[in-house]
């Protein structure tokens, strides 16, 4: 562990030194030709991505979010959160969900800046790193893409707050526990180390006495949330955006 952590201590200063290119490495399609067109992952992501990308940039035609709210971005578990918005009503300029079912932290490095900075949010609220880990990457690679894409946010939006929601212990990735606890330790240490951001942990009170998932947290698939997780994701986020502590409108799945 003490490794890991000096790795966190390394790749938060070699980050934070490169922290103006970061921003500019993956610029807006409307930007025109940059570095970003040679990337073949950003490319690569891009073409996988199209259809949900395509989603959001109809919304935003229809609707351009104003800017100073909080945007929610990250993997199903945020995509899924169909009553985001109505959760989280009092929030000073509204929430936006642009979560994207199947994306690992590294895609949202990638988007960083289509799905989080033309925003002009207060605030980020990120949750991602499950299928990351899945597909085989390490935490301390999870880690890299989390950097990158606090990196990407705070060098253009350098007054945002940046949130992270733990890694969720999910029944269905259990064997993985090991690293989604690494993971959440890693994350939580960089964030020690980044100012006006923090951690939220969700991890724990998704255990129960047995340090196990809590199943009645998660659907048939084991993977993803019930009314019941939902609950509790807002009880715990509630606290950590602005007006939100006195919702106006019930948690998701309450009558």
């Amino acid at each position: 562990m003490k490794s890991a952590l000096a790795a966190v201590a390394l790749l938060a200063a070699a980050l934070a030194s490169h922290a103006q290119t970061a921003s500019a490495a993956f610029p807006y399609e409307a930007d025109g030709a940059t570095a970003a067109d040679a990337s073949s992952e950003y490319l690569a992501a891009k073409a996988r991505w199209h259809n949900e990308l395509a989603a959001f940039a109809r919304a935003d035609q229809e609707r351009l979010p104003p800017p100073g709210g909080v945007v929610f971005v990250g993997s199903s578990t945020v995509r899924m959160w169909t009553r985001l918005a109505q959760d989280f009503a009092r929030v000073p300029g509204g929430v936006v969900n642009r979560g994207f079912g199947g994306s690992t932290l590294a895609d949202c490095s990638l988007f960083a800046r289509e799905l989080v900075v033309r925003y002009k949010p207060r605030q980020v609220v990120v949750y991602a790193g499950d299928n990351d880990l899945a597909e085989g990457r390490t935490p301390l690679q999870v880690l890299d893409s989390f950097a990158r894409f606090a990196n990407t946010v705070r060098a253009e939006l350098p007054d945002a707050r940046i949130s992270f929601v733990s890694v969720k212990p999910s029944p269905s990735r259990e064997q993985l526990m090991p690293q989604i606890r690494e993971t959440n330790h890693v994350i939580s240490a960089y964030l020690n180390l980044l100012p006006n951001s923090e951690f939220i942990d969700i991890y724990t009170p998704m255990l129960g006495a047995d340090g196990r998932p809590r199943m009645e947290l998660f659907r048939g698939d084991r993977l993803h949330m019930t009314d019941a997780g939902y609950r509790l994701w807002h009880s715990v986020i509630a606290s950590h955006l602005p007006g939100a502590d006195a919702p106006a409108v019930p948690a998701s799945g309450l009558p």
